[in-house]
């Protein structure tokens, strides 16, 4: 199947970005609503992957600073291609926007898998959600696919 893949901005899609973090986050996993969105909204870039019939089914963005996250996919189509997909066109805006390294925050369980792919641990661990959380960072130079079932 073919996806349509957008980089948008708060402004154009906030609708469109919010009904589907929403369906995934907070209706799905119960994380709280306040934690799923923030100041970071408005100045990040977000990717949107859509059905040929233009239905929403992935999410992510990519903040200024490079940090990628909110990575939010709808049940039925979290498998390999799309967040292949996801992943690509994230890397593909952080080179457009000159970001020399990206990071992403990841479970504990999957810090040793990132390591193999490059990222490096920064920072403390922390809570998020109650999730035991790393942040790892990794340079655009060296970017490989994360283990992105991880990611929010």
């Amino acid at each position: 199947m073919a996806f349509l893949v957008e980089n948008v901005d708060w402004s154009s899609a906030s609708q469109r970005l919010t009904e589907l973090r929403e369906k995934v986050f907070v209706l799905e996993w119960q994380m709280p609503r306040d934690s799923e969105f923030d100041e970071h909204d408005h100045r990040a870039s977000h990717i949107i992957i859509s059905t040929p019939d233009k239905q929403p089914i992935a999410t992510a963005r990519l903040t200024e600073h490079g940090e990628i996250g909110r990575m939010a996919i709808r049940i039925g189509y979290r498998n390999l291609p799309v967040y292949r997909l996801l992943f690509s066109a994230l890397i593909a805006q952080a080179r457009v926007m000159n970001v020399a390294s990206v990071r992403l925050c990841c479970d504990l369980t999957s810090v040793d898998h990132h390591t193999k792919l490059g990222f490096t641990p920064t920072g403390q661990v922390f809570m998020e959600a109650g999730i035991a959380r790393q942040v790892m960072t990794c340079p655009i130079s060296r970017c490989k696919l994360p283990d992105v079932t991880q990611l929010h």
